[in-house]
């Protein structure tokens, strides 16, 4: 299984899009999780955690630099979510799935 985690102010939002994006993504047969957290544990569970992709939803790209830093101390992805990604309507939750399936590391 592959696992995506998205980073963004508070978790709330996004841990709506993450639930969302999973169903999406097993509902087209991809063995894809998502999760979200909060900006203030980014840096840290970019460093130490088993995810494969790190997704910095819009209202956090300014933390963007130093989250791309440590992703690349430890060879793993770190983009941005563009906005039109970023809402959790079905438009919405499939940009962000073709953004993971895009980015993900094979």
């Amino acid at each position: 299984m592959k696992k995506a985690l998205i980073i963004c102010a508070g978790g709330m939002s996004s841990s709506l899009l993450a639930k969302k994006a999973t169903e999406y993504l097993m509902g087209k047969d991809y063995d894809i999780k998502v999760d979200a957290v909060s900006a203030s544990e980014g840096a840290k569970r970019i460093e130490n955690s088993d995810f494969d992709l790190f997704l910095v939803s819009p209202q956090t790209k300014m933390y963007y630099q130093n989250l791309k830093k440590a992703g690349d101390r430890v060879g793993k992805p770190v983009v941005n979510i563009p906005p039109q990604a970023y809402i959790p309507i079905p438009m919405g939750v499939e940009k962000l799935s073709n953004l993971i399936l895009q980015e993900l590391p094979e």
